[in-house]
């Protein structure tokens, strides 16, 4: 099992060239089995989590092939299997996606309830009460959801009490090719979302609405093979932005788009770091200023990520003063903080809150990283430390950041991948 030996200290610099996102990427790509002909995809990275959904679309009898670096093309003529098993999902939830679309095109589905990082509760009951009121026949068995429909789900009114990105992804897809119109109140706005729509769309979908709270659409009979390109990964952005902050670096930002991390440049500004938006389009950030205690709150978007909390948690730990960092989004998300304190941070857990006494520098450490974010938070973390610093079972790391090594390794910094133990 892969670990990273981190050489702390050392400021970066120079120019990264930001991913696409891994979280547009997966629904789109399950998007691809409501399409009549081929779908090809560009700006997709490669991540373990891209190359799961891309081996469950294939046990279902779609080719799916990686023709370049970053662009995937899909056959989903040959789909046979209306399955997805176990043995793919446990380790994914958004293998949850293909529910929705495979209940739209083909009228039946049987996915395993699925797994993913350890940060808490998350729920598929919205996407099946969803699902239902379309005219879906739901039922959960043996670890399984059954879900068929005689003919097509039909268009309705879906109201999401609570903001569900997964839910509303499910609910478009299937709406996409449902009979009639149908209303999502409650709609998550996030940008991958919009993504997603905008590829449907792009398909020969009618959604209206997208990007806002309430969305409409108006099912159609077919939706055509596309060529679609993904947007850049906007919690990668935010990382490296910190990365650059943490290691009093000076780099630039290309590829990414800038309205999508407007409340972390701003939470970052907040915290005394000069990002500057550059003529060419790049975006600048440096962390050589000293660094002021922030208040945040993890927000549903456009307000502050709770995917970007652990990274600033670990920027906070480095600041003058004292932060207070509140998780809103999902419980059990703060399983980085015994971590941080091994590295030398001075943190206290207060229920949902996390306060933070800053410290000078990090101390070189060995750590172990328990969920994505998790693992980047002590990456940054040791980027800043004194000395040496081990990170353990970065195949978290690897579930949604594209050879982040070689992108830290390029800006300066000392990040060597070496085999480890469990």
């Amino acid at each position: 099992m892969d670990k990273f030996f981190i050489q702390g200290g050392i400021p970066l610099k120079g120019e990264v060239i930001v991913s696409g996102s891994k979280n547009a990427a997966l629904p789109i790509l399950c998007s691809s089995i409501l399409a009549e002909g081929p779908c090809t995809y560009t700006n997709v990275p490669k991540l373990l989590d891209i190359t799961t959904i891309g081996k469950l679309l294939g046990t279902m009898g779609m080719k799916v092939s990686r023709t370049a670096a970053d662009t995937i093309e899909i056959d989903p003529t040959g789909l046979s299997s209306k399955e997805a098993p176990y043995d793919l999902v446990k380790s994914m939830r958004a293998s949850i996606l293909v529910l929705g679309p495979l209940l739209a095109k083909y009228g039946e589905a049987k996915v395993s309830l699925p797994g993913g990082c350890a940060i808490g509760v998350r729920p598929v009951d919205l996407h099946l009460k969803a699902l239902a009121k379309m005219g879906a026949d739901i039922n959960l068995s043996h670890g399984f959801v059954m879900a068929s429909i005689n003919g097509r789900l039909k268009g309705t009114t879906i109201v999401f009490d609570n903001t569900t990105v997964g839910g509303t992804e499910n609910i478009l897809m299937a709406a996409a090719l449902a009979d009639g119109v149908t209303v999502i109140q409650g709609a998550a706005m996030e940008p991958e979302v919009v993504d997603l729509a905008n590829a449907l769309n792009a398909m020969g979908a009618r959604i209206q609405g997208v990007g806002e709270s309430t969305v409409t659409i108006e099912g159609v009979k077919e939706l055509d093979g596309i060529r679609y390109r993904v947007i850049p990964d906007r919690i990668e952005t935010g990382t490296l932005l910190v990365a650059g902050a943490i290691t009093k670096g000076d780099i630039v930002l290309r590829g990414h788009t800038t309205d999508h991390v407007v409340a972390v440049i701003e939470k970052l500004s907040e915290m005394g770091v000069s990002i500057e938006h550059l003529p060419d389009g790049g975006l600048r950030v440096d962390g050589r200023g000293d660094l002021k205690p922030v208040q945040i709150e993890t927000v549903p978007y456009p307000g502050f990520p709770t995917d970007m909390q652990a990274q600033i948690m670990a920027l906070a730990c480095v600041a003058n003063g004292t932060s207070r960092i509140t998780e809103n989004i999902f419980e059990n998300r703060f399983m980085h903080v015994p971590e941080l304190v091994r590295l030398g941070g001075c943190l206290e857990e207060v229920g949902n809150t996390v306060i933070v006494q800053g410290v000078e520098q990090f101390q070189g450490a060995s750590v172990m990283a328990t969920d994505l974010r998790a693992s980047a938070s002590l990456v940054l973390a040791a980027l800043n430390a004194k000395g040496y610093s081990e990170v353990r079972r970065i195949y978290h790391l690897d579930r949604g950041y594209e050879a982040l090594d070689q992108k830290l390794t390029k800006l300066g910094a000392f990040v060597r991948r070496e085999k480890g133990e469990l």
